[in-house]
């Protein structure tokens, strides 16, 4: 089976492009899409966990399974060259991973 050829692909950054950091992340799942919500999450006292979320974005379920992908290589990738990454016990899915 042969496949035709990629095209090549040009990055560029729109008008609208920006970085940020982001250690919260929340998704939220319709028949239609996958919303991730980023954050900072701001450990405020013992008792209170505050998460300032500044950027939501859409994601189509086969763009959302293309992420898990290279995300799962890239993570493997990152512990072969760093070690595992441990996880808080109180930070393992259940639910919304903050």
């Amino acid at each position: 089976m042969s496949f035709p050829p990629q095209p090549n692909v040009k990055l560029t950054n729109s008008a609208e492009y920006r970085e940020g950091y982001a250690n919260s992340v929340q998704i939220h799942v319709s028949v239609w899409d996958f919303l991730l919500t980023f954050g900072r999450l701001q450990q405020q006292t013992p008792e209170l966990v505050e998460v300032s979320n500044f950027q939501s974005i859409y994601v189509s379920p086969q763009q959302a399974k293309a992420l898990l992908m290279i995300l799962r290589q890239n993570v493997e990738n990152y512990e072969k060259a760093f070690g595992e990454i441990k996880l808080d016990p109180q930070m393992v899915p259940g639910g919304s991973v903050n």
